[in-house]
């Protein structure tokens, strides 16, 4: 069985992310629109006039003004919603309406727990919607930026916080920026033979990613009515979002819906079909259990043992959400130890990410990808066996944030690199605010330590925002480093902007400095650095590849006992890098 690690603890930055979630209306303030799915034919798009009441494949949508000058349609349908017998299924075409659709309020989120409230859960099954920012203007052909959220696949929404809207990227970029939800958990990622009726789709267990493939399917049929150019796709996403987007490179399923990729903080993960079907096989076991079907395990394998496939599947639709999750592992603010993506032979191939290495994946476009310098600072700084230790916990930081590039980052390039056909692959690494002892931090004290250059800080520089994980924003974002800041976001989101209308993150006249490609051989251009000095960007290209042998070499060169043992046992313990120490043996 292959080494997966647990990658949803990589995303346990939705403990404050969780804070701000909009868990939006069902729109009640909006007309119903009446549902004519058995006597309405297919309905034509219309090409982009500048008008915001859009007609759309399925029906007319209503855009309503937004910030910086833009036009916002919120909760829009791309699938059917997947309940009842939906569930575990393929997302089918959503029904096509007559009237205006006019939604003033994003859509529920999937169903997740409530990060707040122990057990409680929030959101809806009915949650298959995308929201679609544009300019006030009549231009059209836009490149088009789809946003893929994070939160370990578990937690999480389109809309989740201020900086995942649209307005800024559709305003300074001048592109169509689309939000879109999937199905999280259990219910995103889940495989038992019970739930299979010979469609490969429906049996894949990759409910998650099929949702966003069928979104770039809506994407492709429909973006040109809002001005976007369905020729020029650039799918993005950070942490779980950004695995999600590499699981879409490597999907035979999304071949030709995208034409480039941003990842952000990811890692390539994936599991065989049977690891998984072995988590739905102890789901049912527990279901059974906890309503009182068996008395105890053994009972519950006899009960499920002498059930149909038919009554199996009927009893695990027939369960509530609620149910379902309470059968998982909580990990706290919100997540929960699964799901992870399947390599099923259909929507992810069978040698999963392994293909990356061997060059067999069948989208190959040009990539922008990289991390931050001080990942996994986000999971360290409430543990209180750090407090007083500042040495250890930035000698744990700088080590464990290493790993993670080294895999998720340089591994993933130099393998893709390698290959005949691949366009430019572009890698940064985000420094500002990294944490240097004896210098001054543009960050106010103590985050500076605690905090520095951590996990999805990157997120509102590309984004354009000034909120950063709801209220973790007056920690980090000040008067005083204002100025630096905004001018680092305003160079990074022109890189992403030409990358996004070009493939090439350069401009032919530009000030900015040229980010070279990445190149395999020994001392040659592979990652741009992105920070500021004062309250101007400094951005420059390193060499330096990160490999997990060479960070354990350092290490033991660098690190003088007690503190290389200790270091040593935290990086253990923690599931965001244990897994990657392996691969430095």
């Amino acid at each position: 069985m292959k080494t997966v690690g647990t990658y949803g603890m990589i995303l346990l930055v939705a403990l404050l992310l969780s804070l701000q979630i909009m868990a939006c209306s069902s729109d009640e303030d909006t007309p119903p629109v009446e549902n004519t799915s058995e006597a309405t034919p297919t309905i034509t798009s219309d090409p982009w006039t500048g008008n915001p009441t859009v007609k759309t494949n399925y029906g007319s949508v209503k855009g309503f003004p937004d910030e910086s000058e833009t036009w916002v349609w919120k909760a829009i349908p791309f699938a059917k919603s997947p309940v009842g017998e939906l569930r575990w299924k393929a997302p089918r075409d959503p029904d096509p309406w007559e009237g205006v659709m006019e939604k003033t309020e994003f859509c529920s989120p999937c169903m997740q727990y409530n990060a707040l409230g122990g057990r409680s859960m929030l959101g809806s099954e009915d949650c298959l919607y995308l929201n679609v920012w544009r300019p006030q203007s009549e231009e059209s052909a836009l490149p088009v930026y789809v946003w893929i959220h994070g939160g370990g696949n578990s937690s999480g929404s389109a809309a989740y916080i201020p900086t995942y809207y649209g307005t800024n990227v559709a305003h300074k970029s001048d592109m169509v920026y689309v939000s879109v939800n999937y199905r999280l958990g259990p219910l995103g990622w889940f495989t038992h033979p019970a739930l299979r009726n010979g469609d490969p789709d429906d049996d894949s267990g990759n409910y998650g990613t099929l949702d966003l493939i069928q979104a770039l399917e809506w994407i492709r049929d429909n973006i040109a009515a809002f001005g976007g150019d369905p020729d020029r796709v650039t799918i993005t996403g950070e942490s779980a979002g950004a695995m999600n987007v590499l699981s879409l490179i490597i999907s035979p399923r999304a071949k030709g819906l995208f034409h480039r990729a941003v990842v952000q903080s990811g890692q390539a993960v994936a599991i065989p079909v049977a690891d998984g079907e072995a988590s739905a096989e102890e789901v049912l076991l527990k279901l059974s259990m906890n309503d009182g079907s068996a008395a105890d395990r053994n009972a519950a394998e006899f009960w499920i043992e002498h059930k149909s496939i038919a009554d199996i599947a009927a009893y695990a639709r027939a369960k509530t959400a609620e149910e379902i999750f309470a059968c998982y592992e909580s990990m706290g603010f919100g997540m929960i130890l699964f799901p992870f993506i399947f390599e099923d032979g259909t929507v992810i191939a069978e040698a999963g990410f392994d293909s990356l290495a061997t060059g067999t994946y069948p989208n190959k476009v040009p990539i922008i990808i990289g991390s931050t310098k001080e990942e996994i600072k986000i999971f360290m700084f409430m543990d209180p066996s750090f407090s007083g230790k500042d040495e250890l916990y930035q000698t744990v930081s700088t080590y464990g944030s290493a790993f993670w590039k080294a895999d998720g980052v340089d591994r993933v390039a130099r393998d893709m690199s390698a290959h005949e056909g691949q366009p430019g692959i572009y890698v940064y690494q985000f420094n500002w605010g990294s944490y240097e002892p004896g210098k001054t931090s543009p960050l106010p004290a103590p985050w500076d330590l605690k905090l520095g250059a951590c996990h999805s800080l990157d997120v509102p520089f590309f984004l354009g925002s000034d909120v950063f994980n709801g209220p973790m924003t007056d920690w980090v974002f000040t008067e005083e480093n204002r100025a630096a800041r905004e001018a680092l976001s305003d160079a990074m989101m022109t890189y992403v902007a030409q990358f996004a209308r070009t493939g090439n993150p350069n401009a032919k006249k530009s000030d900015l400095p040229e980010w070279q490609p990445w190149t395999n051989g020994a001392d040659e251009p592979k990652c741009i650095l992105f920070d500021a000095d004062g309250d101007q960007p400094d951005i420059e290209m390193s060499n330096e590849e990160i490999t997990p042998a060479g960070l354990l070499a350092d290490m033991q060169a660098s690190v003088p006992e007690p503190l290389y043992s200790q270091v040593l046992d935290s990086l253990r313990s923690m599931p965001t890098v244990s897994h990657l120490l392996e691969k430095g043996n």
